[in-house]
């Protein structure tokens, strides 16, 4: 059976990324071997329908189940339609979860963790890193990622929501992923602009 995991980095040793629709990649891992593919999520920068894009991703990819810290409603939803299981409140690598996860000590879920747009309040850390980059797609995707990237205290405190939002992880764990993230955006950014200086000078 193939699991999908929401992750920080490219392998199974990589923290759990805390947000399914916006975390750096989704590692997909065959449970009956341990074998694993590795995809970079494409849905992180989009302004919004994040979870609904990384669900329908997932689900392509023939995943069964997803293990991930968080997910919002839409991504539950679509996930869902998909006939794929959800457990929600994952922490730790991604290898320790996939173990967990065939041991039978978890349990699935149907319903979000998290309100929607969850972590898309932070849009200002993306202005500021896209300040002086120079070209209007350098901008638009500092932006974008930013907002990816953001914690935004949104979530406990969207205008409408009454519903009780549990915090499946600690302070400490949110916010080592949180770095974890920034930094491999910044890789990202990196490698955009590199392939961009590359173009103009062809």
């Amino acid at each position: 059976m193939k699991i999908a995991v929401s992750s920080s980095e490219r392998d199974l040793s990589a923290q759990i990324g805390p947000r399914f629709g916006r975390c750096a990649y989704f590692v997909i891992v065959e449970t009956d071997d341990m074998s694993f593919e590795v995809f970079n999520n494409e849905s992180i920068a989009l302004g919004g329908g994040a979870g609904i894009q990384a669900a329908q991703f997932v689900a392509s990819k023939g995943a069964g189940a997803v293990l991930t810290g968080n997910c919002g409603p839409n991504a539950v939803q679509t996930l869902g339609a998909s006939h794929v299981e959800i457990f929600v409140g994952q922490s730790g690598t991604v290898k320790e979860a996939i173990e967990k996860y065939k041991r039978g000590d978890m349990t699935s879920t149907k319903a979000a963790n998290v309100a929607d747009h969850y972590g898309m309040g932070g849009g200002g850390m993306g202005r500021g890193m896209s300040v002086g980059r120079g070209s209007g797609m350098g901008k638009g995707m500092g932006r974008g990622m930013g907002q990816g990237m953001g914690q935004s205290m949104g979530a406990a405190t969207q205008a409408g929501s009454d519903q009780s939002e549990p915090a499946p992880l600690s302070k400490e764990a949110e916010l080592k992923q949180l770095k974890d993230q920034a930094n491999e955006m910044h890789k990202q950014i990196e490698a955009l602009e590199a392939s961009m200086n590359a173009l103009e000078k062809t």
